[in-house]
């Protein structure tokens, strides 16, 4: 009953969700594109017989691309498709892959619109990162006895409240699962509790820590920094929401006071914050450029802002300590293990829920230093750029938990050999 009652009102809704994309599109042109993916119509074809994996965010979608290389080497005769829900998403899987996998939007969760989907791509196995429960996609691959894997999954205490209260539904809904991989004990026990059954769900570890800085992007991070700041000191923040870009300039211009030639690049979290960030800085009086604009900054630069997608890990590469945004307002943080992995000393604030785990892995190893506000985050990074061994002490213990937790990666490509033809490589 209530399946029928959730795939009702989704019809009912779809006006609702037509304006809101259109509304989006003001400041995000991309949500009024390609519509029709959203209803599963295609304008190319998509091989058949493959992999689909589908992340929602653009997280979920960096924590996917460790998989998605190996899947590609163990497996070059499978197509893949990766699926997301947003424009950025979409670019950042455009960015890492190239014509390397087929990307397309996954369809609204409604039946006619998933079953034009399925009959296109046909999939031998669909991933989905972390939790993302659709009914009637759940539904239909299970009708279809395609396996389904929820990769990196995680289940938070407060979800798992919301989804207890649907009962018998979502006891069926995992039960139409093929596997969960669980990120801990704890994910795990709540998708039992919620009703899976315990030969579901396989704690594999979280598949973030799986990531590397490759010798070729150490090469590019090298060449940058000496292109934009050989002798300059460099700090960076990432992923920083309405609220955040203002602290973080305001704890700039505190600093630069100590540190005249300090550079900040400043990361906005979506495409749409760039031009607001752009005027914050401007509004400062502060002298910057745009990443997207190719120009190298000058010994006056103060500011570059970062408003291009896919260079994350490049940009880390260039500094020499790292804020992640999302964590001095209420937005739960977002991944601080990209910073990690350069060995550079990782800085959040007190809003760090959506990475409770690796957070707490990092703060009780002491890779981790948490700020509260503009004055804390001045003092926390002129403490770090006055003393190198106090910088190195905090970027080696947080590279070292990234290292000790790896391994979630070849757990659950083993997993994944039932369900595939046997491996090639």
């Amino acid at each position: 009953m209530l399946e029928l009652l959730y795939t009702a009102l989704l019809y009912l809704i779809q006006p609702l969700i037509w304006i809101r994309l259109w509304v989006r599109g003001r400041k995000a042109p991309a949500y009024r594109k390609r519509w029709g993916e959203r209803y599963g119509f295609y304008r190319r074809p998509l091989k058949p017989g493959g992999i689909m994996l589908h992340s929602v965010s653009v997280g979920e979608t960096l924590a996917a691309i460790p998989l998605v290389r190996a899947l590609r080497h163990r497996y070059p005769d499978l197509p893949i498709t990766v699926t997301t829900m947003t424009p950025t998403g979409s670019e950042r899987v455009q960015s890492a892959f190239g014509n390397d996998v087929q990307h397309v939007y996954l369809p609204y969760d409604l039946p006619d619109a998933l079953k034009r989907f399925l009959n296109k791509i046909d999939p031998k196995l669909v991933l989905i990162m972390e939790t993302e429960l659709w009914p009637n996609l759940i539904a239909a691959l299970h009708k279809r006895h395609i396996p389904l894997v929820i990769a990196n999954a995680r289940l938070s205490a407060r979800s798992a409240a919301g989804y207890a209260k649907l009962g018998k539904f979502v006891r069926t809904l995992l039960r139409r699962i093929t596997l969960i991989a669980a990120q801990n004990e704890e994910d795990g026990e709540r998708f039992v509790a919620l009703g899976a059954k315990n030969n579901q769900v396989t704690v594999t570890g979280s598949l973030k820590f799986d990531i590397s800085v490759t010798p070729q992007l150490a090469a590019k991070a090298v060449t940058l920094r000496r292109q934009w700041a050989p002798h300059r000191p460099v700090w960076i923040a990432t992923s920083t929401h309405d609220g955040e870009e203002s602290i973080v300039i305001a704890a700039h211009q505190a600093l630069l006071h100590q540190f005249p030639n300090l550079l900040l690049i400043l990361v906005p979290r979506h495409p749409e914050r760039f031009p607001d960030a752009i005027n914050l800085v401007r509004q400062a009086g502060l002298s910057y450029i745009t990443r997207s604009s190719g120009e190298v900054p000058s010994a006056s630069t103060q500011v570059v802002v970062g408003d291009t997608m896919g260079e994350l890990m490049l940009l880390y590469g260039i500094a020499d300590l790292a804020f992640v945004g999302g964590s001095l307002v209420e937005r739960g943080g977002h991944n601080p293990l990209e910073a990690a992995a350069h060995a550079i000393p990782v800085l959040m604030g007190p809003h760090t829920f959506n990475f409770k785990d690796i957070c707490a892995r990092l703060d009780q190893a002491s890779g981790l230093i948490t700020i509260t506000d503009a004055a804390t985050l001045a003092k926390e990074v002129s403490s770090l750029l006055t003393d190198a061994d106090y910088r190195n002490f905090y970027g080696r213990h947080a590279v070292e938990v990234l290292y000790q937790n790896q391994g979630a990666l070849q757990r659950l490509l083993q997993l994944l050999e039932p369900y595939l033809p046997p491996k090639t490589h």
